[in-house]
């Protein structure tokens, strides 16, 4: 099983696709150099699988290249994000 995580700019989320199937997706807001990650959905044929896992890593290791910081109003994405303490910096952080 190969997966690809991706930014799909058009449709402001990114997607993970499994064996070029799309498979899951986590939307965002941007604002500025900030991503507003509001949910994330995987399909119910690929759930138990660890596909939620790997778009969220895939998403955050994309993120911290731009340089950017993300809000994780997901709840799955905020638990990953404490499960994964490597991930806290990327975090925004507002007055």
């Amino acid at each position: 099983m190969s997966n690809l995580v991706e930014d799909n700019p058009a449709k402001h989320r990114f997607e993970i696709l499994v064996d070029d199937a799309l498979a899951g997706f986590t939307p965002y807001l941007l604002r500025g150099d900030t991503l507003v990650f509001t949910h994330t959905e995987v399909d119910p044929r690929f759930q138990n699988m660890g596909v939620g896992g790997a778009l969220i890593r895939g998403t955050l290791d994309q993120v911290r290249a731009r340089g950017a910081t993300v809000v994780p109003q997901c709840p799955f994405m905020a638990a990953y994000i404490d499960k994964h303490p490597e991930y806290a910096d990327l975090v925004a952080v507002h007055p």
